[in-house]
Parts: structure tokens; C-alpha cells; sequence
């Protein structure tokens, strides 16, 4: 006797296979949350709470009436160069003025989200994780669904934190969460550019180079759109942030773009990850002359190669951000207008008297947050370099150690200061011409760029410790440079005790232009550079390879 069977349908085997696409989702989610669970609470909490209420006090105090705020809105929209940097200011309201600089936190919250995504996704398949936990029972997008889960529920609630706290502030409910909302927005968009870049290439570093420059593109349309008549805005993710409009007539329409625009990129990416074969990009890799230049004869031209493209770009875009801080500088005392809180807050921070010096400085002091980053950058491709297993095979010839982890200290230490010199040249030229006095004025705003190297070099010399003592904790720095900026930002406003504002370095220096040059800091901030150089490199000759 025989027993009937029916066979399945086209259409049951179609959801089967996309099932098991998915299969183990949540089980890598799990996964990429508990390796992020120092790094995303952090900046989570950072843009969602903490920067949100530091604006809400700091707005009340320095612009406390009515008229100050009319006063700061009607100098700040005659500026096309502050324009450009935060974008339009649409009325004098408190909550409009309050969260003008904070329209900064739409590019910070994208490249929060980019560096989440790919970390996870591209930087998984470069280190050879994402193959081992693939030779389970795990589906072929489960991955990229985890990352992208994982970066837009971050986003999210950072959003939701966000107008919570502008909304515990005491600002009007429909605005506090129009900006969450915007906020969020951004963050999502730039989840799915940073799925699309994971697809192109074979290493982290590429793909984090093509998020960061759509970003970068992004944000130069919206500079460019609002301080002219202000369509090239409605072409950029972060113009759609600020058109949105919290606090002067939300257009909750606007979300539609974000929304949209992530549901196609994300879908976009899902169809390159099917194409492509793993571990491989859609862009194929080169294949390189038979023989090598003699450029690359020794450690110093390979670590020239590996970091000239960095090197390059961060000069580019400190140099175009010293544009806006000269250009923005001249008329900045019309937008503080008569307040004294605000001349009072920058005493107090150890600046000059002068407001256009003071803006310049403060200016000159975020170009050395920036220099930071990229020497941070530039010091952990060692541990990059040593965790895609290319370090042993460079020490297997007649290379030591420490001749290798020099060559690419000196990148660390030389870029940012070729970055900063070039950004102060901006910074000076810019604001010399504003002036009239290019002569006058341009030494002195060198001089403050130049001063923020030991600063930058002490951060570079934090990730070379880290990496030579703790390896596996040599992202680390990230976070600490990141406690360095709250600490820096906030302190001075939110009056934290001194021994805490002690603890980051940018504040000691001196308070170029305008201000007294004090030597005392600088050596000491470059004593403490050379001393965690030099216990990363014997730290590194004595220690084992991981």
C-alpha cells in the first residue's frame, strides 16, 4: 500500500529559504550587542542625554531674555559661515536657539552608526570571525540584519532619550520629539550607506572610507544648501534633519525621506550581499606589480603606503573646517550680543578676552579634537595590521619590532601635525582677510594650532601603550578620547569638580590667539607622550604575537 504525498508548493520553499537566510539572527544580535556593550552605551547615553542637557542649561544662562535670543538669531542667520557649520536658525524660541549647535549631533550620530555597522559586518568577515560563526546553523543575512538592528535600535533610542531630555528641560513636547525624531533619522540613513560600503570592499578600512565620505558629501551639500538658497539642502540626509524644523512648525512629513531612503538602501544592500561571495567586495582587489617599488623597500615606505590616503583626507577636511572658523569668526561678538554669562563662562575656561580670539580658539581647540581622532586612527592600524595576521609575516624577514611600530608612530605624530598646520593656515588666512590684517593675526592663530599637538600626541601615545601592554583593549582609546571631549564640553558649563576637568589634556593649553603662552603644560603633556611611547614599544618587543 502506498500513501499519497503533496508536494510543496514553489511559493512554501521560497519562504523556507529566506528563513533560513535569516536563521540565527537574534543569536548574533546577542552577539555584536555584547561586544559593543562599552562603546554604544556610551555614545548612546552621550548624544541622547547628556549633550541634549548640557544645551538646554547652557542656553538658559547665557540668553536668559527674550531679546538675547533675538539678538543671537538675528547675527547668527546673517552669517552664511555659522550657517553653513550648524545650519539655519528658524526663529528666537528657546527651544529653536537651544538646539542650533546641537544640529552637530546629526553628523555625530552617522558616523556613530557607520563605525557600528561595518565594525560588525565588513571588519567581522576581514577578521575571519564572521566565517567561523557562519560554519553553524546561521543564515547568510543574519549578519547584516544583527548589525543593522543593532546601530538602528541605537539610533532609535537615542532619539527617544533625546526628547526626553529636551522635554525634562522644560521645552515644548512637539519639538523635543521632532528633534529625537531627526535625530534618529540621521542615524538610520547612514545605517544603510554603511550597509551598501560593507559590500564594496574586502577590508574594514575601505568600506569605513566610503560611508565616511558619503557622509562627508552630505554634509558639504548641507553646508552649501543652507547657507545658499537652500535646495541642494533637500539632497542630503542631514538637510532633511534640520528641514524638519523642531521648535519652529515640525514638518513630520520630512520623516518620509529618512524613512524611505534607509528602506531602499538597506534593501540595496541585502541584494549586493547575495551577489557577492564572502570575504570578497564588489569592487575586486587590484592585483599588484610583480615586483616592488624601492619606495616600499623598507618599514617607512610600506607605512607611507598604508597611511597616505589618511593622511591626505584629514588634512583636507581639518583644512576646509579652518575655512568655516575664519570665515565665521569675524562679527562673532554681535552674536553674543550684551550677555555676560557667556563672557563669563569663557573667563572662567581660561580664554581670552577677546570673543573673536575666544571663537577661534575654541575653534582651534575642536580642529585638536579632530587631530586626536586621526592620530588614534593612525596608531591602531598596528593593531589592525596584527590582528589580520600580516604583522608576523613582516617581522618573519630582517624587520624588528620596534623599527616597524616606529614607522608608523611617525605617521601618527606627523599627519596630524601636517593636518593642523594646514588648518591654522585656513583658520589664519580666512580671518586675516575678514580683518584686513593677514599679518597681524596669522602667527598668532598658528600658534594655536600648532599648540593643540601635544594634546593630539598624547593621544597617540595612549593608543600605542594600549597596544603594546593590553592588545586586545587597544580600541579602548576611542572611548577615552571620547571622555576627553564630554569632560571638555561640558565641564566648564556644568561646573564639574577641577580634579575631573583636570583629567583631559586640551584645557591645560595655552589659550592661543590672544591668550598668555604658558611652556609648563606642554612639557609636561609631552613627557607623558614619550613616557607611554616608549612603554608601548618595549611592551611590544617583549610580548608575544596574538
Amino acid at each position: 500500500m502506498s500513501t499519497a504525498t503533496v508536494p510543496r508548493s514553489a511559493d512554501h520553499e521560497h519562504r523556507s529559504a529566506l528563513s533560513n537566510d535569516f536563521a540565527g539572527t537574534l543569536y548574533q544580535l546577542r552577539l555584536f550587542a555584547r561586544r559593543d556593550r562599552i562603546v554604544l552605551p556610551l555614545w548612546t547615553a552621550a548624544l541622547g542625554l547628556l549633550l541634549p542637557i548640557t544645551y538646554v542649561g547652557s542656553i538658559e544662562s547665557v540668553y536668559p531674555t527674550a531679546a538675547d535670543r533675538i539678538a543671537f538669531a538675528t547675527t547668527t542667520a546673517a552669517s552664511p559661515a555659522q550657517i553653513a557649520m550648524y545650519g539655519p536658525i528658524f526663529n528666537a524660541s528657546p527651544g529653536a536657539v537651544t538646539i542650533w549647535k546641537a544640529g552637530a549631533l546629526y553628523t555625530i550620530i552617522a558616523l556613530a552608526v557607520i563605525l557600528t555597522v561595518i565594525r560588525h559586518t565588513r571588519g567581522e568577515e576581514e577578521s575571519g570571525r564572521a566565517e567561523l560563526v557562519e560554519s553553524a546553523s546561521v543564515g547568510r543575512y543574519s549578519g547584516l540584519t544583527a548589525a543593522l538592528l543593532l546601530a538602528i535600535g541605537a539610533a532609535g533610542l537615542t532619539g527617544v532619550m533625546s526628547a526626553a531630555a529636551l522635554i525634562g528641560g522644560g521645552l515644548p513636547v512637539g519639538g523635543s520629539v521632532g528633534f529625537g525624531a531627526a535625530l534618529a533619522g540621521s542615524g538610520i540613513v547612514f545605517a544603510g550607506v554603511a550597509a551598501i560600503a560593507a559590500q564594496v570592499s574586502t577590508g574594514a578600512r575601505v568600506a569605513r572610507g566610503v560611508a565616511l565620505s558619503v557622509l562627508a558629501a552630505s554634509f558639504a551639500i548641507r553646508a552649501v544648501g543652507d547657507a545658499g538658497s537652500g535646495v541642494a539642502s533637500w539632497f542630503s540626509p542631514q538637510g532633511w534633519s534640520l528641514l524638519l524644523r523642531p521648535y519652529a512648525g515640525e514638518r513630520w512629513w520630512v520623516l518620509l525621506l529618512h524613512l524611505t531612503t534607509t528602506v531602499v538602501l538597506v534593501g540595496v544592500a541585502f541584494v549586493l550581499l547575495r551577489q557577492r561571495d564572502r570575504g570578497a567586495g564588489l569592487i575586486a582587489e587590484r592585483p599588484g606589480p610583480p615586483a616592488a617599488t624601492a619606495a616600499l623597500a623598507g618599514t617607512l615606505g610600506l607605512a607611507w603606503r598604508m597611511h597616505r590616503g589618511t593622511v591626505v583626507a584629514w588634512t583636507v577636511g581639518l583644512g576646509l573646517y579652518g575655512l568655516l572658523i575664519g570665515s565665521a569668526a569675524k562679527g562673532i561678538g554681535g552674536q553674543i550680543g550684551d550677555s555676560q554669562a557667556i563672557v563669563d563662562i569663557i573667563e572662567r575656561a581660561g580664554g581670552p578676552k577677546s570673543l573673536e580670539e575666544s571663537f577661534i580658539g575654541f575653534g582651534l581647540t575642536f580642529l585638536g579634537i579632530a587631530g586626536s581622532a586621526f592620530a588614534i586612527s593612525a596608531a591602531i592600524r598596528m593593531h589592525g595590521e596584527e590582528a589580520a595576521q600580516r604583522l608576523e609575516s613582516v617581522l618573519a624577514g630582517a624587520v624588528g619590532r620596534t623599527r616597524w611600530a616606529a614607522s608608523h608612530v611617525l605617521f601618527a605624530l606627523l599627519g596630524p601635525a601636517i593636518a593642523m598646520l594646514v588648518a591654522g593656515l585656513a583658520v589664519g588666512l580666512t580671518y586675516g582677510s575678514a580683518t584686513g590684517d593677514i599679518g597681524g593675526t596669522l602667527p598668532g592663530v598658528l600658534a594655536g594650532a600648532l599648540v593643540q599637538l601635544p594634546a593630539i600626541w598624547l593621544c597617540a601615545g595612549m593608543t600605542v601603550a594600549l597596544f603594546g601592554l593590553l592588545p586586545r583593549f587597544t580600541s579602548v582609546a576611542w572611548g577615552v578620547l571620547v571622555t576627553f571631549v564630554l569632560i571638555f564640553i561640558v565641564g566648564s558649563i556644568a561646573n564639574f569638580p577641577q580634579p575631573v576637568r583636570d583629567l583631559e589634556p586640551y584645557s591645560h593649553l595655552p589659550k592661543l590667539p590672544g591668550g598668555e603662552f604658558v611652556a609648563a603644560p606642554i612639557v609636561w603633556l609631552l613627557l607623558l607622550t614619550a613616557a607611554l611611547l616608549t612603554a608601548g614599544l618595549i611592551a611590544l618587543r617583549r610580548r608575544d604575537l596574538t
